[in-house]
């Protein structure tokens, strides 16, 4: 059976970084062979990709390179390290995956339907069976994450992440399959995580249904 494929969207200061590893730890707590990478990277190709895009010296680069570069890391973190573990019935837990580029350059930079054109090809129908969200006003993200270190991303003004955000509001009411989940994470982190549980405990009841379907 094919593997169960995770991924966890949100803006810059949602947490992201908490609830994958307690996603991580909740899947090696189940005995459950995954892979945790992320995006942009993944690969050895892929990692040198995301080096360009977030080097905050590469302050002008041009949107539509900066969405090719995300496009081409995909298509070899799809080919060359996702796809394989999926079709070795191995679950993959991916930080980000191309919502993050639809939300970011789509409508964040303004790019529109492209970014969904140019990520055709890269993501070649390799898709997620559910996509949390952690879900935070832009104001609370940049709030969280005033005092430490920004990337050339996180630099950015506010105004973009707002359009970031509505992004991810508008790309979760387009989705008809309901792959996307919503959570609130303006909530503590343990109150987070407890609602993210009961997500995968679903997810993963479902996979282990289609595994052994009563006869």
């Amino acid at each position: 059976m094919r593997g169960l494929f995770i991924s966890v969207e949100g803006g810059d200061g949602s947490g992201k970084t908490t609830q994958l590893k307690n996603i991580k730890n909740y899947l090696d707590e189940k005995g459950i062979k995954n892979i945790f990478t992320r995006e942009p990277g993944g690969t050895e190709i892929s990692e040198k990709i995301r080096g360009i895009i977030l080097d905050p010296e590469n302050a002008e680069m041009a949107d539509i390179t900066e969405a090719l570069l995300f496009a081409a890391s995909r298509a070899q973190h799809v080919a060359e390290k996702i796809r394989p573990a999926l079709e070795n019935g191995i679950t993959v837990l991916c930080d980000r995956f191309v919502d993050s580029s639809i939300a970011y350059q789509g409508y964040g930079r303004g790019l529109g339907e492209v970014v969904k054109e140019i990520n055709s090809p890269a993501v070649n129908g390799c898709m997620p069976d559910v996509t949390i969200f952690l879900d935070i006003t832009p104001e609370d993200a940049m709030a969280r994450i005033a005092e430490r270190g920004h990337d050339r991303l996180e630099r950015e003004a506010l105004e973009l992440h707002k359009r970031i955000y509505e992004g991810y509001r508008k790309i979760i009411e387009s989705d008809k399959m309901n792959r996307i989940v919503s959570v609130d994470a303006s909530k503590s982190p343990e109150g987070v995580w407890e609602e993210i549980k009961g997500i995968l405990d679903e997810w993963l009841e479902r996979k282990q249904k289609a595994e052994y379907p009563k006869e």
